[in-house]
């Protein structure tokens, strides 16, 4: 009989297969990530469709990505953009924003993608100095230590109606433990906790298993 994990990544397959088939570019993506050395913490691809899809629903013309790894993600969020669209990726690691680079210029995207290095907190200080146009969906999948401060950040530069997805929320179930000494498990309900009490978010958290195991998302709408 079949452990729970292995039946998770059965049925992910089976719907990976049906819905969300690879192509050349995201295959490619992960081959060079993994060529690479990147850790193998990218979505899923049927979670990369989801975030395709939800991109597609918001009509986004600009995105922001807080963390880009092998830029996976990235090549998903950015096909759901028209072609004056533009998605802004923030990446700490200077040879993971290379390897990135590569991959979306791969996938035909390097025109309307924009690869950005070092330290993400000091990245958005230096995006918000510039008062670009608003973005209409953030996706956030670094650091979960500074995840609360991601979504601060992610309200000054969106716009009401503007979707936020925080990435990696379940944390294996741990999230529950309110006395939890992990830095992650810390900033995950920080973060989780602010969507909650926030006047200008509404949202909600979902649980998943799959490839990935145990994990989650968090969604939240921008209010007026």
């Amino acid at each position: 009989m079949s452990t729970e994990p292995d039946r998770w990544t059965a049925v992910d397959d089976y719907f990976t297969g049906l819905l969300a088939p690879p192509d050349p570019a995201l295959t490619a993506a992960l081959q060079e990530s993994e060529a690479a050395g990147l850790p193998a913490i990218n979505v899923a691809p049927n979670q990369g469709k989801l975030l395709h899809l939800l991109a597609q629903l918001q009509g986004a013309h600009r995105i922001l990505e807080i963390g880009t790894l092998g830029g996976y993600s990235t090549i998903w969020l950015a096909r759901a953009l028209p072609a004056d669209g533009h998605l802004l990726t923030l990446e700490y690691s200077p040879e993971h924003a290379e390897v990135a680079r590569a991959n979306l210029a791969r996938a035909g995207l390097d025109k309307i993608t924009e690869v950005r290095t070092g330290p993400a907190l000091d990245s958005l200080a230096a995006l918000h100095a510039e008062s670009p146009a608003p973005f209409d969906l953030v996706f956030i999948d670094a650091d979960k230590v500074n995840n609360p401060h991601y979504v601060e950040w992610s309200l000054k530069l969106t716009r009401p109606g503007s979707l936020i997805v925080v990435d990696n929320v379940v944390r294996g179930g741990h999230v529950t433990d309110a006395d939890s000494d992990d830095p992650a498990i810390r900033g995950t309900r920080a973060a989780l906790e602010l969507i909650a009490s926030h006047p200008k978010l509404d949202g909600t958290a979902v649980q998943t298993v799959g490839t990935k195991g145990y994990d989650g998302f968090a969604l939240a709408r921008v209010l007026d």
